[in-house]
């Protein structure tokens, strides 16, 4: 059973004391481990045709590597290797500096990636992320430390989040879409936060079927 986490906040910032003192109970975390366990791996062998297809188009458009891995901030504040589909040139950020995405004109962004990332078929390799125990089905999006340097340094609220592992889908992505700009990551933060202090397996569920039902209509985040 997963034990209740508290978090120490970095010396010299504040954060509520009430806040602070929020908990992800036992029952939850047992609950919710145990369903993404499941759910995952069944979504592995279902999904698998539409994995080779991904694949194979990935593969054909310009011979590059197929899977996407990168390092992100997760449970407990530990870092994790998050997989994706690659829907982005090889060496999209040869400078070294960490970018954001910008969007459908973003010029780093292949053809085949472009249609991935329009109907969220760029994220189904997380579904081995949530397997392996590095994310649940439903939580706060992760980030590079890049990013969660600069978010803690305006609302050191975020290592909150750390109390909880990383989801997949969130209420956050899904009515606040993807994020562009710090703006856009604040205001997640916000949402993600909501999400920890009133989290139930009615949000649970609530926000997987409100995901996928955007995905299967076509809404674009």
């Amino acid at each position: 059973m997963e034990e209740v986490t508290t978090i120490n906040v970095q010396e010299g910032k504040k954060v509520d004391a009430n806040r602070a003192e929020v908990r992800v109970s036992p029952f939850f975390a047992f609950v919710t481990r145990s369903l993404d366990v499941f759910i995952s791996f069944v979504g592995l062998i279902l999904f698998s045709p539409i994995f080779l297809m991904c694949c194979v188009a990935i593969k054909l458009e310009d011979r590059g590597r197929v899977i996407f891995k990168q390092e992100r901030i997760g449970y407990k504040g530990k870092p994790f290797t998050l997989y994706k589909f690659r829907s982005m040139v090889d060496k999209a950020e040869e400078n070294g500096t960490p970018e954001l995405y910008s969007g459908k004109n973003d010029t780093r962004q292949t053809r085949v990636g472009l249609f991935l990332r329009e109907h969220h078929l760029d994220e189904m390799p997380q579904l081995w992320n949530v397997f392996k125990g590095d994310m649940s089905l439903v939580g706060y999006r992760p980030e590079r430390k890049f990013f969660v340097d600069k978010i803690v340094a305006i609302n050191p609220d975020y290592e909150l989040l750390y109390k909880m592992r990383p989801g997949v889908f969130s209420k956050a992505t899904l009515y606040n879409g993807y994020t562009y700009t710090m703006e856009k990551m604040l205001k997640r933060l916000d949402m993600d936060l909501e999400y920890l202090y009133n989290h139930s397996l009615w949000q649970y569920f609530k926000i997987i079927f409100l995901t996928l039902l955007s995905i299967l209509t076509g809404k674009k985040f």
